[in-house]
């Protein structure tokens, strides 16, 4: 088999693709790139056994064959070229060698066949969706999925379609975020857990990509199909806790503040915090919010003042700072509002402004008790 590639084309693909090997695999064929050469089109997977992804690319040739190539071998190598096209041959000798301009490079490959097949989705539901839509939902939502191997179904990010529309929902019992498109429908009802994965490399491509994207998916694997590319993967296995249960409806006390003045205050008291507990508290009066922060064991503390449109009972609440700063860069908006009921309830933050018609973000932060 051999086939001609442009040096950058092939590794901007495969940079990609490199996304999705591991670094210490169970079975050493997964450590390589799957080439399938069909006439001028060839097709390059990459899996873990749990996600596969496979690109098109086009190339010059007119032979056929598959041969698995080493992935760091193959990535180290091409990252070292200028651009200029590439000639692979696949010998008989179990090498393939590549000439570029100056010079020939010979690696062993493996047998194509010995690679792992993907899985085939029986009788699938589908969706289809904006690229860069599908990116901002999951940027919006996988920083608050958790990483607790005892509770998978947390370490994952919930997706659920409806005619109404599609709501993504990612939570690690200290913070939950809930992101909401109105504007995009589904033709039937569907629930599933998508792991984080193949959410990061979706997230990545996807960023810049206005191209629709078709989600398939039935009760154990999504496959997501976009340009010349497709991704399978395995969905987490078990039921999502009910996520609606713990937001609590009826808040009567609501801030609205700068979110960019919100969030540098709280960053800066914050180093002042215990280092275990990262506590801050926040102490709302009239129009003034009052952030501490204290460390009783080295005697360090920190206050700072802000003003703020604040309506409700004056009160005293704590949080980890690292949440609420995390949540805080993760929205776009000018300004905030914060939620909440009493001291030992969760508090609602939503952005004020800065969304699309249609999106709608919630994020809840659980309170940490405070010692008075």
């Amino acid at each position: 088999m051999k086939f001609i590639v442009s040096s950058t084309y092939l590794l901007k693909q495969l940079q990609v693709l490199g996304g999705v090997i591991n670094n210490s695999n169970t079975l050493p064929i997964l450590d390589n790139f799957l080439f399938e050469l069909d006439g001028n089109k060839l097709t390059v997977s990459a899996s873990d056994l749990e996600t596969t992804m496979s690109s098109i690319l086009d190339v010059e040739s007119d032979s056929e064959g598959s041969v698995a190539i080493p992935a760091r071998l193959l990535l180290d190598t091409l990252k070292t070229f200028p651009e200029q096209p590439l000639t692979f041959v696949a010998d008989e000798n179990n090498t393939v060698e590549i000439s570029s301009n100056h010079g020939k490079y010979a690696l062993a490959y493996a047998d194509g066949n010995e690679f792992p097949k993907a899985v085939a989705l029986e009788d699938p539901s589908k969706t289809v969706v904006s690229g860069d839509i599908l990116a901002t939902a999951i940027s919006k939502t996988i920083f608050a999925a958790g990483n607790d191997d005892l509770r998978p179904v947390m370490s994952g990010v919930f997706f659920q379609f409806t005619s109404e529309g599609l709501t993504f929902v990612a939570t690690d019992a200290h913070k939950l975020v809930k992101y909401t498109r109105e504007d995009i429908k589904a033709n039937e009802v569907a629930e599933f857990i998508m792991p984080k994965k193949p959410l990061n490399l979706l997230k990545g491509i996807l960023a810049t990509n206005e191209d629709e994207v078709t989600i398939e998916y039935n009760d154990s694997n999504a496959k997501f199909t976009f340009e010349n590319s497709e991704l399978i993967c395995r969905l987490i296995d078990g039921k999502y806790p009910n996520y609606e249960a713990v937001i609590p409806k009826e808040n009567p006390n609501k801030l609205v503040i700068d979110r960019n003045q919100f969030l540098n205050s709280v960053k800066r008291v914050s180093i002042f915090s215990n280092k275990t507990t990262h506590q801050i508290r926040l102490k709302i009066a009239g129009a003034e919010l009052n952030i501490s922060a204290e460390d009783i064991d080295y005697s360090n503390k920190a206050e700072e003042r802000l003003t703020c449109d604040y309506q409700g009972d004056d009160m005293q609440i704590g949080f980890n700072s690292r949440f609420l700063t995390e949540m805080l860069n993760n929205l776009n908006s000018d300004n905030v509002q914060l939620e909440m009921s009493m001291p030992n309830r969760a508090g609602i933050l939503t952005p004020v402004d800065g969304l699309d018609e249609g999106e709608q973000v919630t994020m809840l932060v659980m309170p940490v008790m405070l010692n008075s």
